[in-house]
């Protein structure tokens, strides 16, 4: 429990959030500048050298990928908007999960102020705690297939995920005061959200995953109303094995071995091959994700 007084801003609400975030765009906060802000743009749905659908493209982005995999890093490397899946296939409807933090089942982290952020590692507000693990960056493209893939621009994305632990902010014993690896962002104008994180763990019963919900637009997410997808993102086996390696995931190495992707309870149907991100990077590095998210 931390014992610093509240910020005068953190009962405004998400729309305050909002409009601060807004502001700070504008300024260029959330984005790096110069090759940072080219690789965005050379990734992005319509832009140089790629195209949404095209399944040699996608390899060839995955190819370059996995030759920049030993030295890349969350903060330095492109952000990936490429995926397994392509445009044409909408993403699997999948469960919230018992600890969504959207007020359907109680706690309700989308009323309060701070939700709004790319950074997600660390609780808001009152809560004092941070999540410890290898770094991950992960980054959405919000693609709408009933308009021939558009970017879905001005939708938000509530992502959510446990910690190395396997636990979850909000609900399990000790945390119920925390929200860290709890966030909300705006997709821009290429559709596209980007969250930092840590790598989850893997906890009995469950493959390595993160939950997001898809929202019509920023005030709709306070209400956890008009949603247009619910569904979660797969991680890779081989990125989990780099990282359950390290000190602070030794649960996680036993959790793997008794979980599949055809045996998991949500990816099973097809393996999860719609929802399992495109990544590089390394446990040491860190790694940075990216999945399309076709609605």
């Amino acid at each position: 429990m931390s014992n610093h007084l509240p910020h005068p801003d953190h009962d405004r609400g998400l729309e305050f959030d909002l409009s601060t975030m807004i502001s700070r765009r504008s300024l260029g906060m959330f984005f790096g500048a110069g090759g940072a802000a080219a690789a965005l743009a050379a990734c992005t749905p319509g832009g140089s050298g790629t195209t949404a659908g095209t399944s040699t493209s996608a390899a060839t982005a995955t190819a370059t990928a996995s030759a920049a995999s030993t030295t890349a890093t969350p903060t330095a490397s492109p952000t990936l908007t490429r995926a397994i899946a392509e445009c044409g296939v909408e993403i699997p409807q999948e469960t919230a999960g018992p600890y969504p933090g959207d007020g359907s089942n109680g706690p309700n982290v989308l009323a309060a102020s701070g939700v709004v952020r790319q950074d997600i590692t660390s609780s808001f507000g009152t809560g004092s705690a941070s999540a410890e693990g290898v770094p991950l960056t992960f980054t959405l493209t919000l693609l709408d297939n009933a308009n021939g893939c558009v970017p879905l621009a001005g939708a938000a994305v509530y992502a959510w995920h446990c910690d190395r632990d396997g636990r979850y902010s909000m609900y399990d014993s000790g945390l119920a005061n925390e929200n860290y690896l709890r966030g909300v962002q705006e997709a821009d104008a290429s559709g596209q959200v980007t969250f930092t994180s840590i790598f989850p763990g893997a906890y009995p019963g469950r493959w390595p995953h993160i939950h997001f919900e898809v929202f019509e637009s920023m005030s709709n997410a306070t209400a956890a109303g008009q949603v247009l997808a619910v569904s979660q993102i797969a991680l890779t086996k081989a990125a989990c094995d780099d990282v359950y390696a390290t000190p602070g995931y030794e649960a996680s190495i036993a959790n793997m071995k008794r979980t599949t992707l055809q045996s998991d309870n949500v990816f099973r149907n097809d393996g999860g091959i719609y929802q399992l991100a495109t990544r590089i990077g390394s446990a040491s590095a860190g790694y940075t994700a990216g999945l399309n998210v076709t609605i």
